[in-house]
């Protein structure tokens, strides 16, 4: 090579080698943590991973080329819970996105550095998850399930579709601070229907068979299932035992309703992944969770199964066929 030439290709590597060790810089694989409360193999679960896998992608983030996902499951066992959590911080993601208020909680406990975008979750602010709705002021922001009010709204279609009830049994999670809330709230809303209560603690399967199997001996019985991650893990446990007993029930999401229980009143879950994936997409180009304000429901949808109640023997009455946003034949 002539000396001439030689110069000329040395003067042009050293021109853009420093642009391409900036870009290798700026371009370099960002990574997502992941914490699913349940099984990996949940159709729920694989429902907002996909959702969430989606939007990420439109929203130019390709998996092994410029993001990673770290998936890590406690597979509905509680006492993974903080495991998982130490898992998906040693991976010192750039974010991390949280599936639950128990999970939120021990994340919050174990990092205030990483940034968190969190989904279902109920009254973040008075769990003390987030200053304000408006101005999260940490590390955590996110999207909620609900308002603990909704959950009066459940025994209020409880008595609509069907009027006799005068016992409800509440299936309700005591160790989450969504629990005692939603159980307020159908407090507040029993007096006035003529209703009695009576809660019942979810721990595990045999704790639930047994203590809807005490309650299904009253007269007049129905239920009411709250929201908590126990109660989707044993979904198919509390729709089996209500229509062995023949108990009406309301259910706290529509998942449970797709899979044989009677009715539901909520937020779409499934639509909080695509939203999340923009706060996460917001948060890798710099912004800050504090930045973002925690955003509520604007919609909740009633979901009824006219197969379960055929079953259990209800005609479900006009005005709430008029008013359901998705019916199962």
């Amino acid at each position: 090579m002539r000396r001439r030439e030689f110069i000329k290709l040395f003067a042009g590597t050293s021109t853009t080698w420093p642009l391409i060790a900036r870009a290798q810089q700026s371009g370099r694989l960002r990574r997502i943590g992941v914490f699913e409360p349940l099984a990996t193999d949940d159709p729920e679960m694989q429902s907002r991973r996909k959702a969430f896998a989606d939007a990420l992608q439109q929203l130019g983030w390709t998996e092994g080329q410029n993001v990673h996902v770290e998936y890590r499951s406690a597979g509905g066992d509680p006492n993974r819970l903080r495991t998982v959590v130490a898992e998906l911080i040693a991976l010192t993601p750039d974010v991390i996105l949280s599936q639950s208020s128990p999970s939120l909680a021990a994340l919050l406990q174990a990092t205030r550095t990483i940034p968190i975008v969190f989904t279902v979750v109920a009254d973040p602010v008075g769990a003390g998850y987030v200053d304000s709705l408006a101005h999260p002021g940490d590390n955590a922001t996110g999207f909620t399930n609900y308002e603990y009010s909704i959950a009066g709204k459940w025994l209020e279609l409880l008595k609509e579709i069907a009027p006799g009830v005068t016992d409800v049994a509440v299936l309700r999670d005591p160790s989450i601070a969504a629990g005692p809330g939603q159980f307020a709230a159908i407090q507040s809303a029993a007096g006035p229907r003529g209703v009695e209560l009576r809660p019942i603690n979810v721990r595990d399967a045999g704790e639930i068979e047994k203590a809807i199997a005490a309650f299904a001996s009253v007269s007049n019985g129905g239920l009411i299932v709250t929201g908590s991650p126990a109660m989707t893990v044993h979904r198919a446990l509390i729709i089996d035992l209500a229509a062995r007993y023949r108990l009406p029930a309301v259910y706290n999401a529509q998942l449970f309703v797709s899979a044989g229980g009677l009715m539901s009143y909520s937020s779409n879950f499934i639509d909080q992944f695509p939203r999340a994936a923009q706060y996460v997409d917001r948060i890798l180009r710099g912004e800050k969770p504090a930045d973002l304000p925690v955003q509520t429901p604007t919609k909740y949808d009633l979901a009824i199964n006219l197969k379960t109640a055929k079953a259990l023997g209800i005609d479900v009455p006009v005005s709430l066929m008029a008013r359901a946003d998705k019916t199962i034949e």
